[in-house]
């Protein structure tokens, strides 16, 4: 946990504690794996009471459990989507904390994460070769050839370009989609991955790209312009997450019209319109979700993702359904001003 992490954990901690009347207070998880626990003996150095040091309090399994405390003393308890508030309340996705999660139940609720559309918006983005927009989408074509040469891909417009902005991490999914490499060999597919995490992953796809040269290249380390080149010059974005939260990468990709290919978890099921026979009929598909997580199961999924590819019209529709989906801050803003307003209204009655 960074230290705005922890102190927000600890606020209702805090104010449970203080002695005094106190605000209603909220608590938002984004990642419920990072969960802040410490030697209890650091409970004097914090300033809480002893008292404090209880179930009810921040005990957790004999050790102090910061995340632990704020979700046991908020008013409320919000994530980033309503599908991981779900989640989070089964022992597979609780972290050890779904007990205390379904009790409080009644505080808990999920409101999706948005994007800056200023910032992530393909029309008026300075990093791209060329901008465009839904009405003309010719200049995602020179987005690719631009990604192509500047990766050291093959500049080809007719092969699928897969793309990944990612933590290289187990939560990520990242060592499955290294192991499913050989299936994106067989459908004749580029990858283009920006990304930093476990060392042993970024080795892994440096090595795959010095392997495949022309069809995968890896940039290891964070890179904002490369970034949104890449949401801009990408067919389709993989996002194999074993648990995620809301994410935001797929946000960014429907903006550009990337489509993303998520795995049917947390947020990334919230913000994804799986485009499955019946949603292509009703023309509502945004991307390819798929589940569960293995290399066969996301090789499936990039076959899938290739052969909605090769039929242009139905390509094009998921595009322009993909760049209509709201993911701004608009809708969650109006919700968390509503909650706020009804915990104040509670707490005056």
């Amino acid at each position: 946990m960074h230290a705005h992490d922890w102190q927000a954990a600890l606020a209702p901690v805090y104010l449970h504690f203080g002695g005094s009347p106190r605000p209603g207070t909220v608590l938002t998880v984004h990642n419920l794996a990072f969960q802040g626990q410490y030697p209890k003996d650091a409970l004097a150095a914090l300033g809480l009471p002893p008292h404090a040091y209880a179930i009810d309090g921040v005990e957790y399994y004999g050790t102090l459990g910061f995340l632990k405390g704020g979700l046991a003393l908020a008013d409320r308890i919000t994530t980033v989507s309503p599908n991981y508030a779900a989640e989070i309340r089964s022992p597979e996705h609780g972290m050890g904390l779904d007990g205390l999660l379904r009790q409080r139940g009644g505080a808990l609720s999920g409101i999706l994460n948005g994007i800056d559309t200023d910032v992530w918006n393909p029309a008026t983005d300075a990093h791209l070769a060329r901008r465009y927009d839904a009405r003309d989408l010719a200049g995602r074509g020179a987005n690719k050839s631009a990604l192509q040469r500047r990766l050291g891909l093959a500049v080809d417009a007719a092969a699928p370009l897969f793309g990944v902005v990612s933590r290289l991490t187990w939560q990520k999914g990242s060592d499955v989609l290294l192991a499913a490499l050989p299936a994106l060999d067989a459908l004749g597919a580029q990858l283009a991955l920006v990304g930093s995490g476990d060392r042993a992953l970024e080795d892994g796809f440096v090595a795959a790209a010095r392997a495949r040269p022309g069809r995968v290249a890896a940039v290891i380390g964070y890179d904002e312009p490369l970034a949104h080149q890449l949401q801009a010059g990408v067919d389709a974005l993989v996002v194999p997450s074993r648990f995620e939260p809301c994410g935001l990468t797929q946000l960014c990709a429907l903006r550009y019209g990337a489509i993303p290919v998520v795995t049917r978890v947390g947020g990334l099921s919230d913000t994804v319109v799986d485009a499955n026979e019946m949603a292509l009929a009703a023309g509502a598909g945004t991307g390819v979700m798929f589940g569960p997580l293995t290399p066969d199961g996301l090789g499936l999924a990039l076959d899938r993702t290739v052969q909605l590819y090769r039929d242009r019209t139905v390509w094009r529709r998921m595009q322009l359904h993909a760049m209509a989906a709201d993911v701004s801050w608009h809708r969650p803003a109006k919700k968390y001003a509503a909650l706020y307003r009804g915990l104040a209204a509670h707490r005056a009655a």
